[in-house]
């Protein structure tokens, strides 16, 4: 491949890009929200989550 060949593959505009990162960001806050959820819920729950019948 030459220097002057455009680079394979698709290129992506800033738009893209910028909307790309949005997405990103607010998966995360998501999935952070998800395990601070999971996490109150063992605090509240307590040491009974473990204390089941067989």
């Amino acid at each position: 491949m030459d220097q002057n060949d455009q680079p394979a593959g698709i290129v992506l505009t800033e738009e893209q890009k910028r909307r790309r990162r949005e997405r990103s960001i607010a998966i995360a806050w998501a999935l952070g929200i998800l395990v601070v959820l999971f996490f109150a819920v063992t605090m509240v729950k307590g040491p009974a989550v473990l204390m089941r019948p067989i």
